[in-house]
């Protein structure tokens, strides 16, 4: 979710720090920077000398692939009738856990589907 989050963050801000993330998910500044040192480590994203976030190849791949799955899910939600806040916060339950087959079937079932 921190990766999914600092993507979406990047397209709305010009620098992305720590406290962003912390605010944008809810989560208290402690919590976040234990999160973003793991990512870190992993090498998903770099931290500049100014705090600055930024994601790493393999970090953006990552994020991207989580919120393209955010964003059909919950489209998918939405398209059944579900509220859509209510729609966005079951698909970032369900993003990190369906299997690449059900998502790409779910991806192009609704990418037929009138809009």
């Amino acid at each position: 979710m921190y990766l999914e989050t600092i993507l979406v963050l990047s397209g709305r801000l010009e620098h992305v720090r720590a406290i962003d993330v912390a605010e944008k998910m809810g989560y208290s500044k402690p919590s976040v920077s234990r999160g973003l040192s793991i990512l870190r480590n992993a090498r998903y994203i770099n931290t500049d000398v100014n705090g600055y976030l930024t994601l790493t190849e393999t970090g953006s791949e990552i994020a991207r692939k989580i919120y393209e799955r955010h964003q059909v899910i919950t489209g998918l939600f939405e398209s059944i009738g579900v509220d859509r806040k209510i729609a966005e916060e079951d698909a970032c339950r369900v993003e990190h856990v369906i299997s690449d087959a059900t998502f790409n079937a779910i991806k192009k079932a609704t990418s037929d589907m009138p809009k």
